[in-house]
């Protein structure tokens, strides 16, 4: 098999507001694609060896002096390290300051429908699933950070109000992140908490996992900014010292 494709470690699809989580490893690449158009995927990011590092939204933001995720950025820890880089993306704007859904959001919005009442066509909201998926790693409410929105554009007017951005994502589109970690990965696809579709109809997601080879010194990521040379200086000596 050629470079170019390398061999997929996992491949699955996330259906009806999917939940999932795993540990990837330093040194793998996450793909996701957007099988259908207008997609969200709610994403969380802890270091999967000392768990209380985890995804920084001020850092990530104004080190890199950016409102919104695209490659080649990346995604900051709360101790000034690289949990993962976006190596490609074919979406070009990615949410980072709506947060998620919760139970009353979604009520208000699509109105009820439990598992008991609708099985698997009930309404899941993105902070019950976010805490469903933390758990099983032993962590909890205290651990919620801000998320971010993959695949959703929110755009700001001069009073500062957001307004939701329909079909940012079209089919076929994908973003790949690249850890620089081992890093735990919390995600569901629940509609984003500003989408104003008024039919609840989360959209399904293609989630793989492959090996990539490591950044070189002139990686696109590790020089997008300043800020990000010192990040990833300060993560290899990270792991030099653990090595």
């Amino acid at each position: 098999m050629s470079a170019a494709t390398p061999p997929l470690i996992l491949s699955k699809t996330l259906t009806h507001s999917g939940l999932w989580s795993g540990v990837i490893g330093r040194g793998k690449t996450l793909r996701l694609t957007d099988l259908e158009g207008g997609a969200n995927v709610g994403l969380l990011l802890y270091n999967a060896d000392l768990p209380s590092e985890r995804y920084n939204l001020p850092d990530t933001l104004k080190g890199q002096h950016i409102f919104y995720l695209r490659a080649p950025y990346c995604l900051h820890s709360d101790m000034g390290r690289i949990l993962a880089s976006i190596t490609k993306d074919t979406v070009g704007w990615h949410d980072t300051v709506s947060g998620c859904s919760d139970k009353r959001s979604v009520t208000a919005r699509y109105g009820e429908k439990t598992y008991q009442a609708a099985r698997n066509d009930y309404h899941r909201n993105a902070h019950e699933s976010f805490l469903i998926e933390l758990a099983k790693w032993d962590l909890g409410k205290r651990d919620l950070v801000p998320n971010l929105n993959l695949f959703s554009k929110l755009v700001s007017d001069d009073t500062g109000r957001l307004t939701f951005v329909p079909n940012n994502s079209k089919p076929g589109d994908l973003i790949e992140l690249r850890f620089e970690m081992n890093t735990l990965v919390v995600l569901n696809t629940c509609q984003h908490p500003f989408d104003p579709d008024p039919v609840y109809h989360p959209r399904n997601v293609q989630l793989e996992v492959f090996a990539s080879p490591p950044p070189a010194l002139d990686d696109p990521c590790r020089n997008s900014r300043p800020e990000n040379v010192r990040a990833f200086e300060t993560t290899e000596l990270y792991h030099a010292l653990r090595s």
